[in-house]
């Protein structure tokens, strides 16, 4: 009988090792996009990625006759259990053949690593945060994923479930496409609202990016501090984050509300550059920034990646407008179908909103906890 070997990585060949084994997983599945290779590295880099600045982690391969047959990341987030009054423990970075031995010992090891720092449960996937890749894709696998979101194949869910993972909440993603939301009625209603309560918006001016930035990293954290499973972003997280985006980040879809003049709320959508990135195999940066140029013409569809308004403006009808708003724009751009996600399933409002956009929930994905 072959017995299944789990250890952590511990060196830099190791850790390339653990990136490249998405690529035994995905071969066989068209709708993958392969990730930039230094993406991935930054990602679990513990000296350059803020992140761990408040938060621990440790990485795991599973090898089976010494072959790499799966890997899991477990994490603490210090400020999530600061913030939350909460002791648990996160897996992310989960990838495993249909296994379930295998399974059983990654999420047995994960389980006990966070237990040795003193949690007592643990959540995920969250590769590493909230604020990263979240969430195990259950429903829409014939599709692929947009930017920065994540992609598993199906028997995952079986895997974890079975291992004593149990369902915590469940995340939307909507489809919009132009001919539905860019109606006359849509357009009618959004302007009475935004004439009956003074509401306005403007695109970030890149010209001054720094204030701009500063501006919305208040917003991200008043908007979402009520969310459920929400962190706030440090200082060095947001900038961290808002230099990773600006060469790629679109102004006229950076959309700031303001409410007679008092900034509430903003929308970021980006073109979703996967479209052209399933054409880079490997994931490397050079011949993905190639790919990037050469279908540049091809990506016509755009993800809003956050959308929100701060607490006490909620009442003005704001975040409904900046849906369509931010839509429309997206339209202006040449990005003529969308997706809006994630959004989770008990959000009201954000689900409404989807809906009066005519939008399709065409994706779902699932968080996961158990105690320990």
């Amino acid at each position: 009988m072959s017995t299944i070997e789990v250890r952590p990585i511990s060196s830099g060949a190791e850790t390339t090792r653990f990136i490249k084994f998405a690529w035994d997983i995905y071969r066989e599945y068209p709708s993958w996009v392969p990730p930039l290779l230094m993406d991935r590295r930054k990602l679990m880099d513990k000296k350059k990625n803020p992140f761990y600045q408040h938060a621990e982690a440790e990485f795991f391969l599973a090898y089976k006759d010494g072959r790499i047959v799966g890997r899991i990341g477990a994490i603490i987030n210090r400020n999530h259990n600061k913030e939350h009054n909460e002791r648990i423990g996160f897996f992310g970075f989960f990838e495993c053949i249909n296994d379930q031995a295998v399974a059983d010992a990654l999420l047995e090891t994960a389980r006990q690593w966070v237990k040795k720092q003193g949690g007592s449960a643990m959540r995920g996937p969250a590769s590493p945060s909230v604020n990263d890749e979240w969430g195990l894709l259950i429903e829409g696998f014939d599709k692929p994923p947009v930017v920065l979101m994540p992609y598993n194949p199906p028997y995952y869910q079986a895997l974890l479930e079975r291992a004593g993972m149990k369902k915590a909440k469940d995340l939307y993603a909507y489809r919009l496409v132009q001919e539905k939301f860019l109606t006359e009625k849509l357009a009618r209603v959004s302007e009475a609202v935004r004439q009956r309560e003074g509401l306005t918006f403007r695109t970030i001016d890149m010209k001054r990016f720094k204030e701009e930035v500063a501006l919305i990293k208040d917003l991200y954290n008043r908007a979402w501090q009520y969310n459920w499973g929400a962190v706030p972003m440090t200082d060095e997280e947001f900038d961290a984050l808002a230099k990773d985006l600006k060469p790629v980040v679109v102004p006229e879809l950076v959309i700031i509300a303001e409410y007679h003049g008092e900034p509430i709320g903003f929308s970021l959508a980006l073109p979703d550059l996967n479209i052209a990135l399933k054409y880079n195999k490997k994931g490397y940066l050079i011949p993905g920034l190639v790919r990037l140029m050469m279908h540049k013409k091809e990506i016509n569809w755009a993800r809003i990646i956050v959308l929100g308004v701060v607490r006490e403006r909620l009442k003005t009808g704001a975040a409904s407008v900046l849906f369509y708003e931010t839509g429309k724009r997206c339209v202006e751009r040449g990005y003529t179908t969308g997706e809006a996600g994630w959004v989770l399933e008990d959000n009201v409002m954000m689900n409404r909103g989807a809906e009066l956009m005519n939008g399709e929930r065409h994706k779902v994905y699932r968080i996961y906890d158990c105690s320990l």
